[in-house]
């Protein structure tokens, strides 16, 4: 089990307040890291986090801050958990361009200018560490296949899967440390996905949001929605030096919903 330790590593966490996000900061801190969480909010309390920032994903400066602060204050990175996104859930015919390119801003921008920002700071941190450094983003079943009203949030996560890729090919290729996956989780138990069910409902394909989340539900093979829990152990294992020989890769947490 010492190979799924984080002892003695440094992390970064975006979208901290949110249920995946915050499930994340507790099991890395559980695994035995340092986590720095952070999020649009001023302050906040999360579980496990040793410290909050806030962040804002889509700013370049932003970003170079946060990374000269961990540095500043801890002296190196390990794993980078591009987390933050945000789902757009409307007709194509209905979705208005700024809200297509606030989707592309949040969910594939944002993964880009952290993985820029901090890519010297996890090189460098990666050196010592068995597997390199860890940068783990957040992608969804929905990078994998199309859903019916969900055409700008699929194509972000889309964006994602496939930045994931040429990182990991590009950081490989110039023999830095640093390991890049993705995860691609399916149906889980979060606020973000009780505003998907209501957005249903407004559009009129579901009655109500109960039948809503039991059609969601079926479209899982073992029939349920997941925890936030259940994709924050894998991303821990992404982040451990188990998953050393693992780069580019699709981690698929999805209860089944892409196995049939």
């Amino acid at each position: 089990m010492n190979a799924f330790s984080l002892s003695g590593s440094v992390a970064v966490v975006t979208g901290a307040t949110g249920g995946i996000g915050r499930a994340s900061c507790k099991a890395l801190a559980e695994a035995g890291a340092t986590v720095i969480a952070t999020d649009l909010a001023a302050s906040a309390d999360v579980e496990g986090a040793s410290a909050y920032h806030p962040l804002e994903v889509t700013s370049e400066e932003a970003w170079r801050t946060l990374i000269g602060l961990v540095e500043r204050d801890h002296g190196r990175l390990d794993i980078l958990v591009n987390n933050a996104g945000i789902s757009v859930t409307n007709s194509i015919a209905d979705t208005s361009l700024a809200e297509f390119r606030k989707c592309m801003a949040i969910n594939v921008e944002g993964v880009f200018l952290g993985t820029q920002a901090a890519q010297n700071l996890l090189a460098k941190s990666g050196a010592d560490r068995k597997g390199g450094a860890s940068v783990i983003n957040l992608s969804s079943v929905g990078g994998l296949k199309g859903a019916a009203y969900m055409a700008a949030y699929c194509t972000s996560k889309g964006g994602v899967k496939l930045f994931t890729k040429s990182a990991a090919a590009e950081f490989a290729l110039l023999g830095l440390p640093i390991r890049v996956n993705s995860v691609h989780p399916g149906g889980i138990d979060t606020n973000m996905m009780d505003t998907i069910y209501n957005r249903y409902v407004e559009a009129g394909l579901f009655p109500d949001a109960a039948t809503a989340r039991s059609v969601v539900s079926a479209g899982h093979a073992m029939g349920r929605m997941g925890d936030a829990e259940e994709i924050a152990t894998g991303i821990v294992y992404l982040a451990s030096p188990a998953a050393s020989f693992m780069t580019g890769s699709e981690l698929v947490i999805d209860g089944g919903m892409t196995a049939r």
